[in-house]
């Protein structure tokens, strides 16, 4: 399914070019197989090489009417890199295999599909993506991306995985992140997360809900409410302006390219 006009080349992250056909990983020599997603801040495609696959994403390096935006793709790649390094060892996080570039990362391809809303996934399902939440909190960090059930990728194992940390929370302690209002504001952020967990749990598998807890679901916690507030002007602003300029795919979201099912796609 394509696009009833090409996307402007402005908002796309490389601009008017395109991806490698062929990236080399680990010594190895793998083709361009399918482009997933192309947006403002990144680009996603699939690789493979004898049946393997990996997954390229790379961040913006195209300029913006003139103001030059590399440094924000080295940024957000940079930092995506440092989670998936200190997430290493977790359970449902795609492994990082490499940097490529400057501005993009290649990680391990996990077959699966995006959660979808009364889906209904395993009863173990949600015990499985609380203690992924728990685990990455432990670490100092927040996801912050839990609002959308497709933020979610089921596996094709059943269980749940995380794969986009590109506005998920981390501030190093030699930056103050241990210092008293960092620490409050991580907290806000990663009690946001148990929030958003709630919701979707409620959307998927509500029959698992107490009467309580599915009460508590619908209700938001002030600094959710007060973020909304914060950053609905600025949304309402931003999607109209997209909505003249940027075609949206219907059932979609902005930038995919492709509409199969099996891979999550930050």
């Amino acid at each position: 399914m394509t696009t009833t006009k090409p996307i402007p080349a402005c908002l796309k992250a490389l601009g008017k070019r395109e991806l490698p056909k062929e990236i080399e990983v680990g010594g190895r020599r793998f083709a361009w197989n399918r482009t997933f997603k192309d947006d403002f801040f990144a680009v996603t495609a699939v690789y493979e090489e004898k049946g393997e696959r990996v997954l390229l994403k790379v961040n913006r390096q195209a300029s913006f009417f003139g103001f030059p935006l590399r440094w924000v793709g080295r940024f957000l790649a940079n930092r995506e890199a440092f989670a998936f390094e200190r997430l290493r060892e977790t359970d449902g996080i795609p492994m990082l295999i490499e940097k490529w570039s400057d501005t993009g990362i290649v990680r391990e391809f996990v077959p699966g599909h995006p959660l979808a809303k009364g889906e209904r996934v395993s009863d173990d399902f949600h015990g499985r993506l609380r203690k992924l939440i728990d685990q990455i909190h432990a670490c100092r960090m927040a996801y912050v991306d839990l609002e959308k059930c497709e933020n979610v990728l089921v596996g094709d194992d059943g269980k749940p995985y995380l794969f986009d940390f590109q506005i998920a929370w981390h501030l190093p302690r030699a930056w103050g992140g241990e210092l008293w209002p960092m620490r409050r504001l991580r907290q806000f952020l990663q009690d946001g997360d148990l929030y958003h967990l709630s919701k979707l749990l409620r959307r998927t598998r509500p029959d698992l809900m107490s009467p309580e807890e599915l009460a508590a679901s619908y209700r938001k916690p002030w600094y959710v409410r007060f973020h909304r507030f914060v950053t609905w002007p600025f949304t309402w602003v931003r999607r109209k302006i997209l909505d003249r300029i940027d075609p949206k795919r219907k059932g979609s979201e902005r930038g995919r390219v492709s509409d199969e099912k099996f891979i999550g796609v930050p």
